[in-house]
Formats: structure tokens, C-alpha cells, sequence
């Protein structure tokens, strides 16, 4: 895409053209505002374009605060109270784009996420916003007049003694309000970087420290060795972390890794994981693998393995014996009728309650969206604007509001963008 004019003076300058900064542009946009969409990046809404494997998994029906992790967990509530999953819906399906729910909720586009980045782009069009792409901003400064008998507005009508000087490599735009929306630090490869923290520290808003979010878990080389035959097995898990009834706990599908553990459940739970602390795996949910095993123990004469094939995937009753192979000897081999009931309430408890520590995560280039940002605190639930910044406004992922897998942290940004947009 190329560069657009753009203007010297806008009421309001968005920076970060993704799904927040898009739903922002054109909101404010049809509100009559003069508008200005600045990103860096030479591809449009990259992010948007591989997310859910490439159909975008654009927004949940069910998503509400439940659905989302914050130091300040009461923030979200007014944004996505005001624009809805459904409201989005609507967007979608004005604009005729064919949708279907995945499951739990979870909607993408039949066809393609290019469906939906046209979409958003046909939105700014509609709303008269400018571009400014690819264009680099390299300073934002508050717009302080030389003289306070200056006249209150300069020749093309910008009112002099408020907002930003926003300087970028294309010259500067003097913009009555700044929405940042420039995204968190997950998947630098495709251009994500630490703009909006970095803003947001200049004008000495605090920082809920950032980290990884989503992401695939890994384990020490040595501990996790006895589990590198089982990479590519998957199968549906309970998962949990924490302590109490309130620890959070999901049931979706675990992808064994050649370094860990991956697939939606690992992701969910990889929100809430705090390092050096354990998660704890029910590897056959909904079975009470105990009683199955008692119940089929008279008179068994088939190995124990192959029993236990018969109710969890072949690869991971095989290498789970081996890799317990020091708490019971020869196991794999035995009859089960020989087995004594002791030996097979243990193992099933070692598959209903698998606990480890993981070492750490894959980091932001496997992440898809980043914990932590801007401390919500310091901003206006109903207007996402900087309490003690006028005029300066922060949405999507670089504030403190992480979702949770499906869909959820696409709402956030709609429900986030939306409201800034009515507020500029």
C-alpha cells in the first residue's frame, strides 16, 4: 500500500493499523473527525491475516470479562459491555462475509481473514480516514504554543494550544488526540515491537510488566527426555494451575512437543502459569481410569499395555510405562489379572494427575498475544484516555487486558477501539 498524503492537522492520529486502530479510525471517522491511520509496517494488518490458521477467529459469541485476565479485572467491563460480540456480528455480516462457529463459540470466516481486513479497510474508506503506510513515527511530543498570545488556531485550522506533534518519516501531523494502538510483542518476525509500552513510559504512565501470553510451554532438556517420543500425539486434557476452587482449568486438547507441551490447552493455561509452579494434566478426562482398569482386571490375560491402549492414544500408553518404568518394573509386559490393584490405582492416578513445572515458554516469537501493558488504572474505562494525559488514548492489546484463546482478545479489540472512537 502506499504512503497517503495525509495532513498536517487532524483531530486525531491513530497509530497502528490493526484491528484496534482499524475499528478506532473508522469509528472516529464517522463521527466526522478528521482522521489520520499511521503503521510502519508495508503489509496491512499482518496479525489479523494468519490468526486462526488463516480464517480469523474474529470473535467469540460468549465473550465477556470472565473471559479475560487483568491486574485491574473490572476495567474491561464498560468497553465490551458497549459493543458486543454480536454488534460485531452484525458488522460481519453487513459486509457479507460467510462465518460459521468452530465450537465453544468460536467464530471464523468461512472463506478467509483477508475477508476481514477488507472489511475493516472499506470501514476507514467509508469514515473519510487518511493514511499514512508505511510511515514510521519517531517522536510524539505534546504541542505546547511558543507564545500564550499565539492565535488559537494556525492557518488550516488546527487549534494550537492543545494536542500532539506526532514526527514520522513521511514530515509531522499536529493531531488534537493520539490513540496508540499499536499492538503487544508477541511474533516480532511480522513487525510487533514495544512502541506503545515505550510511549506510555514517556508520559509516565505505569507498566503492568509484560510477558508472553498464549504460548506454547517447554520443559528442562533432561526431565523432559522419557516425553520427546510422544511429539505429535494429542488428545483432550483437563489442565489447571493454582491452588483452590477458584485455580483457573480448562478442558481442551494437549499437543505433545519435541521441547513440551502445546495445542489450545497449553496455550489457555499458559496465561494464568506463574513460573517455578506445577500444572497439573488429567490425561483421560471424564474416565474414571481406576475403575476401568479394576473392572477389567478379572481373568485378563492381555498385557497391561495393551489394556491401556484401549483407553488412551497407543504412543502414550506405551511411552508412559517406559518412562515410569523405575516405579513399576516390567509393568508394560504383565497380565493385568496379576497386577495388584494397588500398582493400577497408582498408575491411573499418575495419568488423572500428571503435575509438572515447566521451565518456561517459547517466548514471543510462539506467542499469540502479550500478558501484561499499560496499567489500566491510570486510563478511563470509558474512554480509554490517559487520566493524567488529555487527549492521549491507548487500546488493544497494548493495554493490560489479556483474553483467553478463541476469539476473545479480537473482541477486546474491537470493544476497545470502538470506544475510543466515540471518545475522540
Amino acid at each position: 500500500m502506499a504512503a497517503g498524503t495525509g495532513t498536517a492537522a487532524v483531530d486525531v492520529a491513530v497509530i497502528g493499523a490493526g484491528a484496534a486502530g482499524m475499528m478506532c479510525a473508522a469509528t472516529a471517522g464517522r463521527r466526522g473527525r478528521r482522521v489520520v491511520l499511521i503503521d510502519h509496517a508495508t503489509k496491512l494488518a499482518e496479525k489479523i491475516r494468519i490468526s486462526g490458521g488463516g480464517r480469523c477467529n474474529f470473535t467469540n459469541r460468549d465473550a465477556g470479562p470472565a473471559n479475560f485476565l487483568s491486574a485491574n479485572p473490572n476495567f474491561c467491563r464498560s468497553a465490551l459491555a458497549r459493543y458486543t460480540s454480536q454488534d460485531f456480528i452484525d458488522l460481519v455480516t453487513r459486509h457479507r462475509i460467510a462465518w460459521h462457529e468452530k465450537h465453544r463459540g468460536q467464530l471464523f470466516c468461512d472463506e478467509s481473514s483477508e475477508d476481514i481486513i477488507r472489511m475493516l479497510r472499506a470501514e476507514t474508506d467509508a469514515a473519510g480516514v487518511s493514511w499514512r503506510m508505511p510511515c514510521s513515527v519517531t517522536a510524539i511530543t505534546r504541542n505546547v504554543p511558543a507564545s500564550q498570545t499565539a492565535p488559537d488556531a494556525d492557518p488550516s485550522g488546527f487549534p494550537t494550544r492543545t494536542g500532539f506533534i506526532i514526527e514520522t518519516s513521511h514530515g509531522p501531523i499536529h493531531a488534537g488526540r493520539v490513540v496508540i494502538a499499536t499492538g503487544g510483542l508477541p511474533i516480532p518476525q511480522i513487525g510487533a515491537t514495544d512502541f506503545g509500552l515505550k510511549i506510555a513510559r514517556q508520559f509516565g504512565l505505569k507498566i503492568i510488566e509484560p510477558r508472553p501470553a498464549l504460548v506454547p510451554l517447554t520443559f528442562d532438556a533432561a526431565a523432559w527426555k522419557p516425553f520427546v517420543p510422544l511429539a505429535g500425539v494429542a488428545l483432550e486434557v483437563d489442565i489447571r494451575t493454582g491452588e483452590g476452587k477458584k485455580a483457573p482449568r480448562f478442558r481442551e486438547d494437549l499437543l505433545f512437543t519435541h521441547r513440551g507441551l502445546s495445542g489450545p490447552a497449553v496455550l489457555q493455561i499458559s496465561s494464568f502459569w506463574e513460573p517455578n509452579t506445577p500444572i497439573t494434566i488429567d490425561l483421560a478426562p471424564g474416565l474414571d481410569l481406576a475403575a476401568a482398569l479394576l473392572d477389567a482386571k478379572p481373568g485378563n490375560r492381555q498385557q497391561v499395555v495393551t489394556v491401556l491402549s484401549g483407553l488412551l492414544p497407543r504412543r502414550l500408553a506405551e511411552q508412559w510405562l517406559v518412562a515410569h518404568g523405575d516405579l513399576w518394573p516390567g509393568l508394560a509386559t504383565q497380565r493385568l489379572a496379576d497386577v495388584p490393584d494397588k500398582t493400577l490405582r497408582a498408575l491411573a492416578a499418575s495419568l488423572a494427575s500428571w503435575a509438572v513445572v515447566p521451565s518456561g515458554t517459547e517466548g514471543y516469537k510462539k506467542a499469540e498475544v502479550m500478558r501484561g501493558g499499560v496499567d489500566t488504572r491510570g486510563l478511563d474505562q470509558q474512554t480509554m484516555e490517559a487520566k493524567t494525559v488529555p487527549g492521549l488514548h491507548f487500546i488493544g492489546e497494548t493495554v493490560d487486558v489479556t483474553g483467553w484463546l478463541g476469539g476473545y482478545n479480537f473482541q477486546w479489540a474491537w470493544a476497545s477501539g470502538v470506544a475510543a472512537g466515540q471518545a475522540v
